[in-house]
Order: structure tokens, then C-alpha cells, then sequence
């Protein structure tokens, strides 16, 4: 079974035109999927449900961020912003159930209660997160942590069933392949001004920028796109979320390099190069292999 199947197999699930014709979706985690799967599946220790696993959390995953887009802002809307939010409701409400529906009739339920148990912690550190955000007691690398922690948390439920020898190594590549995706996201941040304050950038500004850059972004109320972007080019931003990404697909790709040749060594290459590759355009939930 080829990694990348488990997205053919999703897209019968996420591809809906009606849905995609009305509202923004997340892209599908393909590469903690990838990843996942290629430690189920590994020769060495292959686990018989490794496809099953791997297809419902990149379901559960996509559940969770759909959500996370929800506009919780009060105060009227158009008939297409209604539309689009309920739809992002009854979205991610969907592709988080099927987890359970594709469990069941495996009659797989300690894994449905596994991965139910790594959604409450995923919530409980966006909690702590948002709070800690709008209280403003967070610096840049907590910022960067957390980010990359709520990004991983659900698959490493999977650090337990893996063998002695993979579960290490499966630990240190999902850190750094969280690394990659969170750098990703908040390259994509940079160019939406409107999610400026939510950014690594923000708060990298806050550390670096001088008294009077601090004071406006503290009491900036709404996205001021030609300051942000004097912020995001005078404190070289772009350029520093690039190193971060570079370096993290550089250590995944020199890991491949020290395994032996197989499955695993083949989709570590594979997922490093991706993120070295310029991002293609987006043309669907499951359109960037990322």
C-alpha cells in the first residue's frame, strides 16, 4: 500500500463540492499522515490496521481544524458568511464522525476511545493557548511550541503502540515534521493581514520591534495591511520562517538518509523534499501534499 492512497481514500469523505463552493477549508494533513502511516506499515513490525488508523486521524485532524476556523464574532452577517459558518459547523462535525462510523465496523474501539481521548487534549492546550494569548503571556518560542504541540498532540496518541526502537524515532520525526507544517501555516499567515495578531510574526514583532512598533500592535483593533507589512519586512519575518522550515526538512531528509532503504527511509525523502519544494497553488482540501 502506497502513503499516498490514504488521501485517495479520504477524498471520498472531504470532497464535496457544496461545501467547497461556499466556504474555506483546511488542507489535508498529508504529511503527519504520511508519516503515520509509514510507521504502522513498516516491514519490520507492520500493524494490520495501519491504513484504517491512519485515514481516521487525518479525518479527525481535519474535523478539528475546519472548527478551528469558526468565526465566533458576534454582530450580523451576509446570507454567504451565515452560510459558510454553518457549513464549517456541519463540516467539521462530519469528518469527525466518520472516525467513529469507520471504527466501529472495524470493531476497533479502544481505538475510537484512544483518539477521543487525544482530541480533549488537543482542546485543553488550544485552551490554555487562546487564553494565554489574549492575556498576552506568551513570547515567540512558547508561541512556536504550542503551536507545534497542538499540531502534533493527536498523533502522537499512536507513540504507545509502536515498538520500543520506532516509538523514539516516530517521536523526534512527527516534532519535526510539526515543526515544517506549523512554519507553513505561518508563512500563509503572513500574507492575511486579518490573521497578522494570531502569528508567529506578531509576536516575534512584539520581542524585536522598537517601543512605538509594540504600542501599535498592542492596540491595533483592526488589520492596518501597510504597517504589517513594514513589520513582516523590517524584522525580516518571511525570511526567518523559511530558516525554520529549511532547517526541519533538512533533519528529515538526513534521518532517511541513515535508515536503510525501505518504506519508511523512502517516504521520510518524500515528505522532507515537499517542504523544500516552492508550495503549489491550493485547489482543494486535499490539493497541496502537505
Amino acid at each position: 500500500m502506497n502513503a499516498y492512497t490514504i488521501a485517495d481514500i479520504a477524498r471520498k469523505y472531504v470532497d464535496y463540492d457544496m461545501i467547497q463552493s461556499h466556504t474555506e477549508l483546511p488542507f489535508y494533513p498529508d504529511s503527519r499522515t504520511r508519516l503515520l502511516f509509514a510507521f504502522l506499515a513498516n516491514p519490520s513490525a507492520p500493524n494490520p490496521n495501519s491504513e484504517l488508523y491512519a485515514l481516521v486521524t487525518s479525518l479527525v485532524q481535519l474535523g478539528m481544524d475546519i472548527h478551528d476556523r469558526i468565526d465566533n464574532e458576534s454582530g450580523p452577517r451576509t446570507e454567504p458568511e451565515m452560510r459558510s459558518r454553518q457549513l464549517k459547523v456541519l463540516a467539521g462535525d462530519y469528518y469527525s464522525s466518520r472516525f467513529f462510523h469507520l471504527l466501529a465496523q472495524a470493531g476497533q474501539v479502544h481505538m475510537i476511545r484512544l483518539l477521543s481521548e487525544g482530541v480533549c487534549e488537543v482542546n485543553r492546550l488550544k485552551m490554555n493557548f487562546y487564553m494565554r494569548m489574549k492575556q498576552r503571556k506568551l513570547t515567540a518560542e512558547q508561541y512556536w511550541r504550542e503551536r507545534i504541540g497542538i499540531a502534533t498532540e493527536l498523533f502522537a496518541v499512536f507513540t504507545g503502540i509502536l515498538d520500543d526502537k520506532s516509538a523514539g524515532l516516530w517521536t523526534e520525526l512527527l516534532l519535526e515534521v510539526g515543526r515544517c507544517e506549523v512554519a507553513v501555516s505561518e508563512l500563509s499567515r503572513c500574507g492575511q493581514p486579518e490573521l497578522f495578531t494570531e502569528s508567529w510574526g506578531y509576536w516575534h514583532a512584539l520581542e524585536a520591534g522598537s517601543g512605538e512598533e509594540r504600542s501599535r500592535l498592542m492596540e491595533m483593533s483592526e488589520p492596518d495591511s501597510a504597517f504589517i507589512r513594514s513589520i513582516i519586512e523590517k524584522h525580516d519575518i518571511v525570511n526567518l520562517l523559511h530558516e525554520k522550515l529549511t532547517q526541519s526538512a533538512q533533519r528529515i531528509q538526513r534521518t532517511a538518509e541513515g535508515l536503510d532503504s525501505g518504506m519508511l527511509a523512502s517516504e521520510l525523502a518524500g515528505i522532507g523534499e515537499a517542504f523544500l519544494l516552492p508550495p503549489a497553488p491550493a485547489a482543494s482540501v486535499l490539493g497541496e501534499r502537505r
